[in-house]
């Protein structure tokens, strides 16, 4: 069972990030993406939405997904990028196998991750969520260090926007189910919660 010898709330140098300032951590390697906007007025986030990304598809590593969310790609680089050419998307962060952590859009705009979606009969999740990157597929198990650092980002969140709690971190499936798998049967939430102290650990 996925999740057995899971790690427990402990300290280690990823269960810290660094502060952020301006909507953006400090520490996070900065690539900045056009592809995002005005929140509506008087929206803050209320929600996570946690991805699974890779590109080309099960492949990991390489600076693909930092040129998608920059609108950079270039088609003739994979056969598969001619599907996605001209894709105006982007998230917030992402996490990579490794751990690295990139910010592409600062927290307080609108990143263009959700696309047609709605949590709990709310609509548009872009306008109050915040949309996290793991590097990865539905299939293939996240990294130790991935769950390590996302439950440090999604600590650091909460200090600015405390709505963001229990049942408001949900993955892609949820709030597009049908249309959307992500992060998929490969992320373990019961994994998560435990390091961010919402279940007892094992």
């Amino acid at each position: 069972m996925q999740g057995m010898g899971m790690e427990t709330p402990t300290t280690s140098r990823w269960d810290e990030v660094g502060a952020m300032r301006e909507g953006w951590l400090q520490g996070a390697r900065r690539v900045v993406s056009s592809h995002c906007d005005e929140r509506p007025a008087g929206v803050i986030p209320e929600l996570v939405v946690v991805h699974g990304i890779s590109l080309p598809p099960g492949e990991f590593g390489g600076p693909f997904v930092d040129r998608l969310f920059t609108g950079t790609l270039d088609p003739r680089d994979h056969p598969f990028f001619a599907q996605i050419q001209g894709l105006r998307v982007s998230a917030h962060v992402l996490i990579r196998r490794d751990g690295e952590l990139v910010q592409y859009v600062p927290f307080h705009r609108r990143a263009w991750h959700a696309g047609v979606s709605a949590f709990q009969g709310r609509e548009a999740c872009n306008d109050f969520s915040i949309g996290i990157e793991l590097e990865g597929t539905d299939e293939i198990p996240y990294e130790a260090v991935q769950y390590q650092r996302l439950a440090a980002v999604i600590r650091r969140l909460r200090e600015r926007y405390p709505a963001i709690g229990p049942g408001r971190v949900v993955g892609h499936c949820h709030i597009a189910p049908g249309r959307k798998t992500d992060p998929g049967p490969a992320f373990d939430w019961v994994r998560l919660e435990v390091l961010l102290g919402w279940r007892p650990g094992p």
